[in-house]
C-alpha cells in the first residue's frame, strides 16, 4: 500500500522547478515544492521598490528563439517590449554593445561596414601568426584585434573569472559576433522581453495549486522529506546531494550592491551599463526601472561584483575546464544509480543556461516522464 503524500518533492522553487511542478500538476500529480530561502523564484525573484521590480540576483531578460516555450510562459504573463542593449564603460568612454557599427564608429570612427571589416581585419592581421591559440587572451585577439579586446573584453573577463586571461583556456571565447549594421538588440532571438510587473507572477502562475514551503532545507532534513514523497527532483548542487563524495564543483559567485536614489529618476539612461576596465572592481550597473520603462522620482541601481565562491554563497557560474568537466561527469554517473531521483537546473546539470533553455529542458523532462 502506498502510504506516500506526494508524488513528487520538487527540491527548488526557480524556474525549472515552478515549470516541471507545474507540468506534473497537470499530469494529475500530487507535488510538494520546497526551497530554502524565504521566497519562491529562485534567482528570478524580485521586489518591489514602490513600483519598481528590483531584480535581486542580477539582470534577467527574456529572449527566445523557441516559439513553443515563448507561447508557455506567455500563459501565466504578459511581456513587455523590452530590448536588451547594453553599454560598455571604458575609461569614461561609452560603447555600444553587441559589437556593431555603432562600437566600430565609436572605435575608429568608421561609417561604413567596408571600413569597419578592414579595420578589424587590419587589427586581425598582427595576430595571424597564432595557429592554436593557447589561451584566452590569444584566442581573443586573433578573433578581433588589440581594440576590441583591451577596451571591452580583457577587463571584463578577467574580473568575471578571477584570474588573468593568459591563464584562461581558449576555449571560452570560441567566436566574436560582429554586426555590420546600426543594430544595438544584444539578441538576435525573435521573441524578447520582461514580464510586466516583473518575474514574480511567472513564477506564481507556474506554482498555482501546488504546495510550497519555503525556508525549507531538504539536505539538512533529508530523511524525513523522503519519506513524503515517491521521487524527488532535486535542482540544488549535485556534488552537495552526493556530499561532495568525489570532491567539490567549482563556481564562481556575484555580490550585488543596492542602492535607492530617492533624488534621482534616472541615473545612467540605460538598463546595464558594463565596466570593462579591471581596475573597476564592479562588472556592471544595473538601473531596475529601465526594464520596464518606469516613471517613478526614484530609481533603485545595482553594482554587481565578481565574487570567489565559497560555502554560503551562491553560486552562478560553472567553470567548465577540464577537471570539473570530468568531475561532473563522474557526479552524472552517480546520478544514474538513483531511480527515484531526477536532476535539473543549472545546479543540477553543471551548467549555464539561459531562461528559455531552462524552461524547454523542465518541459521535455516532463514529456519524458509523464508521456505527455
Amino acid at each position: 500500500m502506498n502510504n506516500k503524500t506526494y508524488d513528487y518533492l520538487i527540491v527548488g522553487a526557480g524556474l525549472f522547478g515552478a515549470t516541471f511542478a507545474h507540468e506534473a500538476r497537470r499530469a494529475g500529480k500530487r507535488c510538494l515544492v520546497i526551497d530554502k530561502r524565504p521566497h519562491r523564484g529562485g534567482n528570478l525573484y524580485c521586489e518591489d521598490a514602490d513600483g519598481i521590480h528590483v531584480h535581486k540576483y542580477g539582470a534577467h531578460i527574456f529572449h527566445t528563439d523557441n516559439r513553443e516555450v515563448w507561447q508557455f510562459v506567455n500563459h501565466f504573463v504578459e511581456f513587455n517590449r523590452y530590448t536588451n542593449a547594453p553599454m560598455a564603460s571604458y575609461q569614461g568612454r561609452l560603447y555600444n554593445l553587441p559589437f556593431n557599427m555603432n562600437t566600430f564608429y565609436q572605435l575608429w570612427g568608421v561609417t561604413t561596414p567596408a571600413e569597419a571589416r578592414a579595420q578589424i581585419e587590419k587589427q586581425r592581421a598582427a595576430y595571424a601568426h597564432i595557429a592554436e591559440p593557447a589561451n584566452l587572451e590569444e584566442q581573443a585577439l586573433k578573433l578581433c584585434g588589440r581594440d576590441i579586446y583591451d577596451r571591452l573584453i580583457k577587463g571584463y573577463t578577467e574580473k568575471q573569472w578571477g584570474r588573468a586571461a593568459t591563464e584562461l583556456p581558449a576555449f571560452i571565447i570560441r567566436r566574436l559576433p560582429f554586426r555590420f549594421t546600426f543594430d544595438n538588440n544584444y539578441f538576435n532571438d525573435a521573441f524578447q522581453g520582461i514580464p510586466i510587473g516583473g518575474y514574480n507572477p511567472l513564477i506564481d502562475g507556474l506554482l498555482e495549486g501546488t504546495e510550497v514551503r519555503l525556508e525549507t532545507d531538504y539536505l539538512t532534513h533529508r530523511a524525513e522529506l523522503d519519506k513524503l514523497a515517491e521521487k524527488t527532483l532535486f535542482t540544488g548542487c549535485i556534488d552537495e546531494f552526493f556530499d561532495y563524495s568525489l570532491g567539490r564543483l567549482e563556481y564562481r559567485s556575484l555580490r550585488f550592491e543596492e542602492h535607492r536614489l530617492e533624488d534621482t529618476d534616472n541615473f545612467q539612461g540605460n538598463a546595464v551599463v558594463n565596466y570593462t576596465e579591471r581596475s573597476v572592481p564592479y562588472t556592471r550597473i544595473i538601473e531596475h526601472k529601465h526594464f520596464e520603462f518606469g516613471r517613478q522620482p526614484h530609481t533603485v541601481v545595482t553594482y554587481e561584483y565578481p565574487d570567489t565562491f565559497a560555502p554560503g554563497k551562491e553560486p552562478y557560474y560553472p567553470v567548465n575546464d577540464e577537471r570539473n568537466s570530468h568531475l561532473y561527469a563522474a557526479y552524472r554517473e552517480m546520478a544514474g544509480t538513483q531511480p527515484n531521483v531526477l536532476f535539473g537546473g543549472r545546479l543540477g546539470q553543471y551548467t549555464y543556461a539561459d531562461m528559455d533553455d531552462t524552461v524547454a529542458a523542465a518541459l521535455e523532462m516532463a514529456r519524458k516522464v509523464f508521456g505527455q
